[in-house]
């Protein structure tokens, strides 16, 4: 091959990981998932992409939840985050609330890109800093026309801005303390190095004004997820 000619792009296809205990959906289609929840601003970019053919997936849309800077989830504001629980399984935790803070979904554009307005979450007992996302293939913009949950997984953030971010005055004073990335089992065994995030401070001066963290993920739009079946978004709604 010549030295001027363009390298064929290569696409992986990101791994999956479980949805865990927290997932529920509350057909939320915004793009600032905050409700004003108290943290560390975070504006997280996303770009999905075919992995057979590189070319980005526009109409997907892709849901993103996490827990607020204290380790809760909304729908479970009432369990505690620094007592680990023994199952990672949808829907096996009743719910304790209605609450939908940092909730929500948006249908990828032609790029391939969504972005959402959101905190940079805390952690609970037994975990690293994540955040779950799920892709669905649809053929339109309408929660009626969704076709398949093709993906699903979990984003994790170098170690050095969690580190910051959790000597802030939200995050701080647990009874628990946080894995790091190689102390969590997830990160290890399902390609946690490979979905954590690209970071950078939106401030110059200091990490209060928030961070931008952005992230390829390779799909295969055909591929039929078993981490979220269709039943599962049936009873949990709302």
């Amino acid at each position: 091959m010549d030295a001027n000619t363009p390298a064929t792009p290569v696409c992986l296809l990101s791994p999956e990981q479980i949805a865990g205990p927290y997932f529920r959906n509350p057909k939320l289609i915004r793009r600032n998932i905050s409700e004003g929840v108290d943290g560390i601003p975070l504006i997280l970019r996303l770009t999905i992409v075919d992995a057979m053919t590189c070319e980005p997936v526009s109409n997907a849309l892709v849901d993103i939840w996490h827990c607020n800077a204290r380790g809760a989830y909304s729908g479970w504001s009432k369990i505690n985050p620094d007592l680990e629980v023994d199952t990672g399984d949808i829907g096996a935790i009743p719910r304790t609330d209605d609450d939908t803070y940092l909730r929500g979904g948006q249908f990828t554009d032609q790029s391939g890109n969504v972005r959402f307005t959101t905190i940079y979450p805390g952690f609970y007992a037994g975990r690293a800093l994540h955040i779950h996302v799920a892709v669905r293939i649809t053929s339109g913009n309408n929660y009626l026309e969704e076709r398949h949950v093709a993906w699903v997984g979990q984003l994790y953030f170098p170690e050095v801005a969690s580190r910051s971010v959790l000597g802030n005055r939200q995050y701080s004073g647990r009874a628990s303390v946080p894995l790091s990335n190689e102390q969590d089992e997830l990160y290890t065994t399902m390609g946690g190095d490979v979905s954590t995030l690209n970071i950078h401070t939106l401030g110059r001066d200091s990490n209060e004004d928030g961070f931008f963290g952005q992230l390829t993920i390779g799909i295969d739009t055909f591929a039929v997820s078993n981490q979220i079946k269709p039943e599962d978004f049936d009873k949990y709604t709302v």
